[in-house]
């Protein structure tokens, strides 16, 4: 008897370790374009900065990508969301944190609809697209709606936007959006 059970729990282990096997071989089959990448991976890296329009410094620089994407400015603290006709959707002012990506072009890994920041206030609509050197780069926004420079002596990734500008990222950015760092 003993003998017929440990063969019972060997098959229903094989059984089960076959399941999950195939269950984690569709799931990797699924996976969209980009977001198998590591987190803070560079899908691309431009070489130069972005040419702007001096006459309207607002205008989506040229060459910073193709079709619907997010577009930040590490030089002008501002972002673009860029629908997929190209045209700008909303654009507005952003506080960077202290650790800035590169620039290239990075997905969107991971969303939070409210947590904690780096400085310890309460922030929510929290969208991740980077990593550098184990801070974790994304856009959020204080609940309190303060957009003020983080203490330069805590490292962090923190780019914090208005929460009308947090609300609008929130819903154009969802997991695997391209985002496009520029200078």
């Amino acid at each position: 008897m003993a003998s017929s059970s440990s063969t019972l729990v060997a098959g229903l282990t094989a059984a089960a370790v076959a399941t999950v096997g195939l269950l984690g071989y569709r799931a990797s089959a699924n996976v969209p374009s980009g977001l198998g990448r590591a987190h803070a991976g560079v899908v691309s890296a431009p070489a130069t900065k972005a040419p702007r329009d001096k006459k309207n410094p607002a205008a989506l620089p040229g060459g910073s990508g193709k079709g619907e994407r997010v577009v930040y400015s590490v030089d002008d603290d501002r972002v673009w969301l860029v629908g997929a006709n190209g045209r700008t959707m909303r654009t507005f002012k952003v506080t960077p944190g202290t650790v800035d990506p590169l620039p290239g072009t990075y997905v969107v890994t991971s969303r939070a609809a409210a947590v904690t920041g780096t400085d310890g206030a309460p922030i929510e609509h929290v969208v991740r697209f980077a990593g550098v050197n184990g801070v974790t780069v994304g856009f959020s926004a204080a609940v309190d709606g303060s957009t003020s420079a983080p203490d330069s002596s805590v490292r962090t990734g923190g780019i914090r936007q208005s929460r009308a500008d947090g609300d609008a990222m929130w819903i154009f950015a969802t997991i695997g959006e391209p985002v496009v760092v520029i200078r």
